[in-house]
C-alpha cells in the first residue's frame, strides 16, 4: 500500500525534495530527488508505446537515464559544484511551474480554455471570422481545431522560468531575462495557434493544410523562435551559459569539484 502510494506520487515527492534541497542546501535531498524524477520518467514509455509514439519513448527513456545519472553523481560521486545545485533548483522551479497544469485537471482545463479564448480573440481582432466550437475548439469555415495542453506553450515557459530563476545573478537581469522569454513565448504561441487555424480553415495547402501548418511550418517556426529567445537570454544572463558548460563538464568527468 505504501509502495503504491509512493509510485503514484513519485513525481511530487521528487519535486518536493528538489525544493527543500534548494532552500536548505542539503545536496543529498537533491540526489534523491533526481532518482525519483528518473522513476517518474521511466513510467512514461509504456503510455507512448501504446499509442505508437516511438520518438517520445526514446525521449522519456533518455530523460530517465539522465536523471538517474545525476542522482548517482550527487549521491555517490559527491558532486558539489554550482552546476549540480543549479540543475536541481531549475528542476524544482520548472517542475512546479509545469506539472500542476499537466497533472491537475482544473488547472489544465483553465489554461487550455484561456489560451483558446485568447487565440479566438486574436483571430477576431485580425478580422478572421473564426468562432468558438465549444470548449477549447475553434472553428473557421467548417474546419475545427482543438487547443490542447501542448498548444499553450506551458512546457517551454516552465523550462525558461526554471533555468532563469535558478541562476545566481542580479535580480534585475534575471527579471529582464524572464520578461524576454516567458511572455514572449506565450505571445508567439498565440500567433502560432492563429496561423494553424487560418491555414487549416482556408485550406492554404489543400488536403494537407492542417498537417503542413501544424506539424511542419508551426513546429519549425517554434524551434527558430526558441533558439532566438535563448540567444537573448544568454546575452542577458551569461551566468546561465557558464552553468550549462560546468554541468556538461561534471557529466563528462563523473563528478564536480568540492565546493
Amino acid at each position: 500500500m505504501i509502495l503504491g502510494w509512493l509510485m503514484t506520487n513519485v513525481l511530487w515527492i521528487g519535486l518536493f525534495l528538489f525544493l527543500v534541497s534548494a532552500l536548505s542546501g542539503r545536496r543529498t535531498l537533491a540526489g534523491l530527488g533526481w532518482v525519483l524524477f528518473g522513476v517518474h520518467w521511466l513510467k512514461q514509455p509504456a503510455h507512448y508505446l501504446a499509442i505508437g509514439d516511438l520518438f517520445n519513448v526514446g525521449l522519456t527513456l533518455a530523460v530517465a537515464l539522465f536523471s538517474f545519472y545525476l542522482g548517482w553523481l550527487v549521491l555517490f560521486r559527491g558532486c558539489r559544484s554550482r552546476s549540480c545545485d543549479w540543475a536541481g533548483s531549475a528542476v524544482a522551479i520548472g517542475g512546479f511551474a509545469y506539472f500542476p497544469f499537466a497533472e491537475l485537471a482544473p488547472l489544465r482545463e483553465g489554461l487550455i480554455g484561456g489560451t483558446a479564448e485568447l487565440t479566438l480573440h486574436l483571430l477576431n481582432v485580425l478580422g478572421v471570422p473564426a468562432v468558438s466550437g465549444g470548449g477549447s475548439v475553434i472553428t473557421l469555415y467548417g474546419h475545427s481545431v482543438e487547443v490542447v495542453l501542448a498548444c499553450t506553450a506551458i512546457e517551454s515557459m516552465a523550462l525558461f522560468a526554471g533555468v532563469v530563476l535558478s541562476v545566481r545573478a542580479p535580480i534585475k537581469r534575471r527579471g529582464a531575462a524572464l520578461l524576454a522569454s516567458v511572455p514572449v513565448i506565450y505571445g508567439l504561441n498565440l500567433l502560432r495557434n492563429a496561423f494553424v487555424v487560418v491555414a487549416y480553415g482556408e485550406e492554404w495547402f489543400g488536403d494537407e493544410s492542417f498537417y503542413l501548418a501544424h506539424n511542419v511550418i508551426a513546429k519549425a517556426g517554434s524551434a527558430v523562435a526558441l533558439f532566438a529567445i535563448a540567444y537573448v537570454v544568454f546575452i542577458l544572463l551569461p551566468e546561465l551559459l557558464d552553468m550549462i558548460d560546468e554541468l556538461a563538464t561534471d557529466i563528462r568527468r563523473g563528478g564536480g569539484e568540492p565546493a
